[in-house]
């Protein structure tokens, strides 16, 4: 057995990105389709060096780098000369040092620590997890809609983009529909679900954008019409209020999907337990990382229901397959005229979250290598880097 990893130095490199026909906001919080602009977008990675000579790497796919890196940062000077295979004890020791702030910082490092793990054991992060699958079925994730010509702008514009997909393999697709007007919302999903509806799972995702209860009750009602697989985060509680959905649910046939709004093991599962929600959602950027994902997932199958992994990445493949209460892998946010912001330009080999990654059963594979078992071009990083913060 080799000998047992002491993390001897973090790094952290914050570099930018640009996405075609995608434009963004200095605060990297709002990005969306625009024909013609390619606005540079703030992404970061960080590497845990081992003095055994195992380096953990993780580069979130996601926008809200800056947020995240200075969280995580933070949290890195009390991972120095500690253990590093020993991730339980330090997801511990980083939630209660965050009960006041917040607990954003938690999740890049723990998921770096995972892949230094898997590395270090030589094995797959899904097979130290348990492992229960190499193939997960997927589902198509819009981005938000737009007004233009050539993108997401009418519901006729959705359905087409929900033919494309299902031409390229998918079998499930969800909307984010543009800003919570119920009319324009409903008639969205009712031209998708006239189009493939008898082919496809759908799902719509409100994104909290919807006003009211009296709102998300209307649109449930055209979920139930449509036959929905389910109703996503629906109305401007934030999706944090247990009683506002348990007074939704009892108007509404669809299941509801919540808890990306909720951090961590225990809110999510008060929400399972008091009936607010159907699905749990985890994200392992925001949930604590792998092992606080993982705890989500095994809490919520020992009540009977599932949890649905957001966003997608290596990192999202390889919990989803070693759980057996999921789903569906979302690969978010796409477009019929513009790559997938998630999907980095800085992988190794040939690891894609395009539009076009899955096969013809709609399904995508998960990398088999060591850790998360995929490689980051670090030299490609280093070019288009801001800042490197060392941290020993």
């Amino acid at each position: 057995m080799p000998d047992t990893p002491v993390i001897e130095r973090i790094e952290f490199t914050v570099f930018e990105i640009t996405v075609e026909n995608m434009t963004a906001d200095a605060s990297g919080l709002k990005t969306g389709y625009a024909p013609g602009r390619a606005d540079p977008q703030v992404r970061f990675g960080l590497r845990i060096y081992a003095d055994t000579g195992v380096v953990g790497e993780y580069v979130p796919g996601r926008s809200r780098a800056r947020v995240i890196k200075s969280a995580s940062e933070t949290l890195a000077y009390s991972l120095i000369g500690q253990p590093a295979l020993q991730r339980e004890r330090h997801y511990r020791a980083m939630r209660g040092m965050t009960t006041h702030i917040g607990e954003v910082g938690i999740g890049a490092l723990d998921i770096a620590l995972w892949d230094l793990a898997g590395k270090h054991y030589n094995a797959p992060v899904a097979e130290l997890l348990g492992g229960y699958r190499d193939r997960l079925p997927a589902y198509a994730s819009t981005i938000h809609g737009d007004r233009h010509p050539k993108g997401l702008s009418s519901p006729e514009a959705y359905a087409d983009f929900a033919e494309q997909c299902y031409d390229l393999g998918y079998r499930a697709y969800k909307m984010h529909g543009w800003h919570g007007d119920v009319a324009e919302e409903s008639a969205m999903i009712r031209a998708v679900a006239e189009r493939v509806g008898d082919r496809m799972t759908i799902m719509y995702d409100a994104s909290n954008h919807l006003k009211t209860l009296g709102d998300a009750i209307q649109i449930g009602q055209v979920c139930d019409e449509c036959g929905l697989y389910w109703l996503e985060d629906p109305y401007a509680d934030g999706s944090v209020s247990i009683h506002g959905n348990q007074m939704l649910k009892k108007n509404i046939r669809t299941p509801l999907l919540l808890t990306e709004r909720v951090r961590n093991l225990e809110p999510t599962i008060d929400m399972l337990v008091a009936g607010a929600t159907d699905f749990a959602r985890a994200d392992p950027d925001y949930d604590g990382g792998l092992t606080g994902c993982h705890k989500v997932a095994v809490a919520a199958e020992g009540l009977g229901m599932d949890v649905e992994i957001h966003s997608c990445g290596p990192v999202m493949r390889h919990l989803m397959a070693a759980c057996r209460n999921a789903n569906f892998y979302e690969v978010n946010l796409v477009h019929p005229d513009c790559p997938n912001p998630w999907s980095l330009p800085f992988y190794t080999g040939d690891y894609s979250d395009q539009l076009d990654c899955v096969d013809a059963d709609g399904c995508v594979g998960v990398p088999d290598g060591p850790g998360f078992g995929v490689g980051y071009d670090w030299d490609a990083i280093q070019k288009a880097a801001l800042e490197t913060t060392v941290i020993e």
